[in-house]
């Protein structure tokens, strides 16, 4: 498992290279809280492409300091790139990272391939009641966050393991990104992205509801849609399988 220093820190990310050509570049980006883990096997090792699924500074095995904005998110991921010497990749963001790949979209499309968007939006409020919990009450908070996370068939084996991830990720980063997503707002701006675009949600996601997913897909032209029947926002983990299949044949249209 490599690392590479990036803006000064250590950042880490599990490499899988499924294409020597080396013409099919997939960068995963986690959302809040999580890490490169997120990402089940079917995904991080996905045939045809050369996988990176990164955790962010602050995040899982990487050191540094969390953000507090999607901007500075979005800049890091550029950095990312220019560190692995990436001219081209198709990013893949889930929720807070979704929301870190639109705004890379919107401030350096000819670093893109192609764009995927899991479990997110255009827009990302936060309950108010998680912002405040975060710092007062973390544990409760985690217990809160989990509750919403999961659609009704997902395992208790695969919410306590959620919970427990949760649950290692400091304080003052789980509120950062909650903050970053709380601020951003791109949805009078998706028509200026120009670059292939798969939408994925799932029909039981509480937290960023399907209706999330058809307004991208209505408002990034020529954006194609998958909802991913009883998944919840962790749809990738839920249904590795079918979330993997929609990336595959994504990936082999447009590159």
């Amino acid at each position: 498992m490599p690392y590479v220093t990036v803006a000064g820190e250590r950042t880490f990310y599990a490499l899988y290279q499924g294409d020597l050509r080396g013409k099919r570049h997939l960068v995963l980006v986690h959302g809040a809280g999580g890490s490169h883990l997120d990402w089940p096997a079917p995904l991080r090792r996905l045939g045809g492409a050369n996988v990176y699924a990164l955790d962010l500074p602050g995040h899982g095995c990487s050191e540094g300091a969390g953000r507090s904005s999607i901007a500075a998110y979005r800049d890091f991921l550029l950095a990312f790139l220019d560190a692995l010497g990436l001219e081209k990749a198709i990013v893949v963001g889930h929720s807070m990272g979704g929301a870190v790949a639109l705004d890379f979209a919107l401030h350096y499309m000819d670093r893109l391939a192609g764009l995927i968007l899991v479990g997110t939006g255009a827009r990302l409020r936060v309950l108010p009641a998680i912002l405040t919990g975060l710092l007062t009450d973390f544990e409760a908070t985690v217990d809160l966050i989990v509750s919403y996370a999961f659609g009704p068939s997902a395992s208790e084996q695969l919410k306590r393991l959620g919970h427990q991830r949760l649950l290692q990720t400091p304080p003052q980063v789980l509120h950062g990104d909650y903050a970053a997503c709380d601020t951003f707002d791109v949805m009078e701006r998706l028509g200026e992205i120009r670059c292939p675009t798969l939408v994925i949600g799932g029909t039981a996601d509480m937290l960023t509801p399907p209706k999330y997913s058809a307004y991208l897909r209505d408002h990034i032209p020529g954006a194609e849609l998958v909802l991913v029947d009883g998944a919840g926002h962790m749809a990738m983990l839920e249904k590795p399988e079918v979330v993997a299949k929609a990336v595959s044949e994504f990936i082999a249209s447009v590159i």
